[in-house]
């Protein structure tokens, strides 16, 4: 088959493999449809994975070409999506049903061989069945979504609430889309903002574009390359600051602005993966002591294979067609020219959201 192997940091190669074994328990995956995540870009060019050689890509999707001993055969020719990390199942978190915070996992694309691939081997414990009506390319945006309604529900912004999402990658336009047209349909409370109620930040013309297209009102982006954030936010709130604010960039300067723009027992949701050590300046740490602000972490997602996890509620959510994530795809390559899109998402040569591989 072939196959994208990083062998260490910016050594990438297409070439041709054996297909992956299987393990007990596990199955075979035709890879349809893979997405390029931003936290393959540092592993692909700058750090290298936890093992070489190793073939990145953890969000894929796919049909099921073989199954393994100890697999239901029923999995046989099934369209399925792939949650990436495989749990211990027997440590604290796991035994609570919290595999995203398993103490001894796996993770395909980063510790295991993953989707930049014809055929991925896949524990069958991982899979979840697509909808007829959901694409390949949807269910390859199932671990992004997922990712995003973690954060969501994490926080839980209530009716009344002021929320700021900072950082409009492709987790934070998903995030805003869920907020803007999912929750307030599900959940009491949640997404039934008036509009203005909702602030977004973002620092290019196609962010700005693309948040309008999912429903925000352009006066409700700011353009932190051109405009004051802080300044903005306070007049938008009239002084009262952001009940919620998500942090989706991961930098010291986004950070402190949260806290700065935070108001008194706000919260604030840690969600953009840091590429740099995080530091917190005296003031900064001050004025979450004053404010009584929580600050809480988000990571991964919910995956139990029960109906109230992350991936079935997406699941639901595509397969009514209430999120259209495909609008989010800016770059379609196949197989074979899917080098040029980690050199746009490393060169940041071309404007993009999501970049997929079709195979």
């Amino acid at each position: 088959m072939r196959a994208w192997v990083l062998y260490g940091p910016n050594d990438i190669r297409l070439e041709t493999v054996d297909k992956p074994g299987m393990k007990r328990g596990e199955v075979l995956v035709a890879v349809k449809a893979a997405g390029i995540c931003g936290s393959d870009i540092p592993r692909i060019y700058r750090t290298g994975a936890h093992v070489h050689p190793l073939i990145p890509g953890h969000e894929f999707a796919g049909v099921v070409a073989e199954t393994g001993a100890g697999v239901d055969c029923s999995w046989q020719g099934k369209r399925v999506g792939i949650f990436p990390l495989i749990p211990c199942r027997a440590c604290k978190p796991c035994l609570e049903k919290h595999y995203e915070m398993c103490r001894h996992y796996n993770y395909l694309g980063s510790r295991r061989d993953g989707g930049f691939a014809e055929y991925t081997a896949v524990p069958a414990e991982n899979l979840i069945a697509l909808p007829d009506g959901v694409s390949f390319e949807e269910a390859a945006m199932l671990e992004p979504m997922a990712v995003a309604v973690h954060a969501m529900r994490r926080v839980r912004p209530e009716a009344k609430d002021t929320v700021v999402i900072c950082g409009l990658g492709t987790i934070g336009l998903l995030l805003l889309g869920f907020l803007l047209k999912v929750q307030g349909t599900e959940e009491q409370g949640i997404g039934e903002q008036s509009k203005g109620k909702f602030l977004v930040i973002g620092n290019k013309e196609f962010q700005k574009q693309m948040a309008v297209k999912l429903g925000l009102g352009a006066e409700q982006y700011c353009d932190s390359s051109t405009q004051d954030v802080r300044k903005w936010i306070m007049e938008c709130t009239d002084g009262a600051g952001a009940d919620v604010f998500f942090e989706c960039v991961g930098k010291n300067q986004t950070l402190s602005q949260a806290v700065d723009c935070t108001a008194p027992a706000g919260r604030i949701c840690l969600v953009g993966n840091p590429a740099f050590d995080m530091l917190l300046e005296k003031e900064v740490y001050w004025k979450i002591l004053r404010n009584q602000q929580t600050i809480m972490g988000t990571w991964n997602s919910s995956f139990t294979g029960e109906a109230s996890d992350d991936w079935h509620y997406v699941l639901n959510r595509l397969a009514e067609k209430t999120m259209m994530p495909d609008m989010l795809i800016s770059h379609r390559f196949s197989l074979e020219e899917l080098e040029k899109g980690f050199r746009i998402m490393h060169d940041k040569s071309e404007d993009y959201v999501k970049i997929m591989g079709v195979l």
